[in-house]
């Protein structure tokens, strides 16, 4: 089974959900990019929970119209297939540098350039999540 984060992932994705108990207003670019290579779903993650480790926080673009923020196991979605059988994988061409916001032009790299929400602003509005 493919490890869907890398441990300095993981010590980031920590380190934000510290933060974010301490700082109302922190709001960090996303630090993993997972998606479906068959079924056009997108799961962009922010923090990991420090008592679970299992669920991480997010926004998710399911390829229905209809992004969302929430919670998801990292190991319900190593169960997730696809169509055609295939599981969810990690961008690995993802480059984060800055917090959840507005997408940005991309040749071979996503490029995270602002924040979680900004991301989340602009899915809502485009009924899916724009990288």
């Amino acid at each position: 089974m493919t490890k869907l984060i890398t441990d300095e992932q993981r010590a980031q994705l920590l380190a934000n959900d510290r933060q974010s108990l301490d700082n109302d207003d922190f709001d960090p670019p996303p630090v993993v990019k997972l998606f479906t290579p068959d079924a056009g779903a997108t799961w962009l993650l922010t923090e990991i929970d420090p008592d679970d480790h299992d669920h991480a926080f997010w926004l998710c673009d399911l390829g229905q119209g209809f992004p969302e923020l929430g919670y998801v196991s990292l190991a319900e979605l190593q169960s997730v297939r696809g169509r055609f059988g295939l599981p969810v994988e990690r961008d690995l061409h993802f480059i984060a540098t800055k917090p959840f916001g507005l997408p940005v032009e991309r040749d071979l790299h996503f490029i995270a350039t602002k924040p979680n929400s900004a991301y989340a602003r602009e899915a809502r509005l485009a009924e899916r999540i724009v990288t």
